[in-house]
């Protein structure tokens, strides 16, 4: 067993203060620093913060550290004239045929209870699946009257997918992007905490709002939600640096789970991909990709300042030492998360009951907003 280390935070009361990076008044992405937890504190107190994650499955580390860990901090702190809505993205799954209908119950309980594993506590935010509130698809299909095929065929995912075999590709992934800014626009989000891989579809969100406030003369129906970026970079493929981890790789070991076991993560770690480079561990991500992935890891667990991480591995002689210190903390933070994740998936009915009432919470917002948007339409 690893003997637990003690990891240094930064929490002072100048880095706690800091919160999200300063913007101007027009600006539409927040970058976040490492002092998390104020975060709440930073946006408007009548905010409403909004995200959902796909039921793949498990998280990996790459969802913890880009997105979710942030929905954590949010409901922790959030003000109570604040709303935070956070749940799981199965109707953007189906996008990927599910011929196992257990299957898929399956992976978005996985999903569920991969979310109150961080200690999200559903009395404080909204927890739902998205295909239990109707007026999802009944705005998709209102806003894509106002979406060009144009933009959507310029759209990353698109492009990657029709470029592979163009004549197989359906139609419910070319239209995701115009789903997605339905699930932020029915509860009029104004920040939606996310990867820096979704910055493309959240700016297809505001311009899908903005042409639907000026077409039916109201610029403020809905708010220009911006996107709140988490302070890690995104986490790569401990098979592939050049890659970023995902939960589509055939390479199991490319991935950390949230739910591994400890020796299962320090065996992946010890096989990651770095280099033979010998001398001092750098953060150097042309050169040495592999070992930058896992200095961000640290970076990104710790909270703490890529600069600062360098200084606490300097004293480390070879790679096999700096993978053991990597495996150390990653065990340790996920720890927690592994085990209350056993014990919700023991507790089957407690995530219907979550899911049940967060479903119900989310309807009262979203049948307001939907009244609204057919009534501004002449419906």
């Amino acid at each position: 067993m690893l003997a637990r280390r003690c990891i240094p935070r930064s929490t002072s009361a100048t880095r706690l203060s800091r919160g999200l990076a300063s913007m101007n008044s027009k600006g539409t992405v927040q970058n976040t620093d490492y002092a998390l937890q104020d975060i709440s504190q930073t946006l408007p107190s009548d905010a409403t913060i909004f995200s959902l994650i796909q039921p793949t499955g498990k998280f990996h580390l790459g969802n913890y550290l880009g997105a979710t860990r942030i929905w954590k901090q949010i409901s922790q702190s959030k003000q109570p004239t604040q709303t935070a809505i956070f749940g799981v993205a199965d109707l953007h799954a189906i996008t990927v045929p599910k011929p196992d209908p257990m299957e898929f119950l399956q992976c978005r309980r996985e999903a569920l209870a991969s979310i109150l594993s961080l200690g999200i506590d559903p009395q404080n935010a909204i927890m739902m699946y998205q295909s239990e509130v109707p007026q999802h698809t009944q705005l998709h299909w209102v806003l894509s009257t106002f979406t060009s095929m144009g933009v959507l065929n310029r759209m990353t995912q698109w492009k990657a997918k029709a470029k592979s075999n163009h004549m197989s590709v359906k139609l419910g992934l070319f239209s995701y992007p115009v789903l997605q800014a339905a699930d932020i626009l029915l509860y009029k989000a104004t920040h939606v905490p996310v990867g820096d891989d979704q910055c493309q579809p959240l700016e297809l969100c505001r311009s899908i709002a903005q042409q639907f406030n000026q077409f039916y003369g109201d610029e403020n129906f809905f708010p220009i939600p911006r996107t709140i970026l988490a302070p890690t970079k995104k986490i790569l493929s401990l098979g592939d640096p050049l890659k970023k981890m995902s939960k589509s790789d055939p390479n199991k070991d490319s991935n950390i789970y949230v739910n591994d076991a400890a020796d299962v993560i320090v065996k992946k770690i010890r096989k990651a991909v770095t280099d033979s480079v010998t001398g001092p561990i750098t953060f150097d991500p042309v050169n040495r990709p592999g070992v930058s992935n896992l200095l961000n890891m640290v970076s990104g667990i710790t909270q703490r300042e890529m600069s600062a991480v360098e200084q606490e591995v300097s004293h480390l002689s070879h790679l096999g030492e700096f993978k053991n210190y990597v495996a150390e903390i990653v065990v340790e933070e996920l720890r927690g998360p592994r085990e209350r994740y056993e014990q919700l998936m023991n507790e089957p009915e407690y995530l219907k009951q979550v899911g049940d009432q967060g479903a119900e919470r989310a309807r009262a917002i979203a049948e307001v907003n939907m009244r609204q948007v057919y009534r501004m339409m002449g419906f």
